[in-house]
């Protein structure tokens, strides 16, 4: 097996005959969608990530982790994501709300 460099062609490159994609639809925002099903949580994505979180929490304990720091993980982990869902789902009144109440309950300790 040779280490060398890959052999390049003599002369300009070809010139590419690809279609550019088409545009998207405009969306509620302006901004453009796939289609009505590309941004919603489904079913088939709760389960994916079902699976990944038992896949995770059962490799974590196997490597020899603390029962109650697989748990800590995974709350976070839990947490992080409905707020992600939360504020790309338009569930920003809510976000704030969930925001305030942690503000609140921080400042009071």
């Amino acid at each position: 097996m040779s280490l060398a460099p890959f052999p390049h062609p003599a002369g300009p490159a070809p010139v590419c005959t690809c279609a550019p994609p088409a545009p998207l639809a405009p969306g509620p925002a302006g901004g453009g969608e796939l289609d009505g099903a590309a941004g919603r949580f489904g079913p088939t994505h709760a389960l994916i990530l079902l699976i990944a979180v038992l896949g995770l929490g059962t490799g974590l304990f196997l490597a020899g982790t603390e029962l109650e720091t697989v748990f800590a993980l995974l709350g976070g982990c839990g947490a992080i994501g409905a707020a992600t869902l939360t504020a790309a789902g338009g569930g920003r009144r809510l976000m704030s709300l969930l925001v305030e109440a942690a503000v609140r309950s921080g400042a009071s300790k």
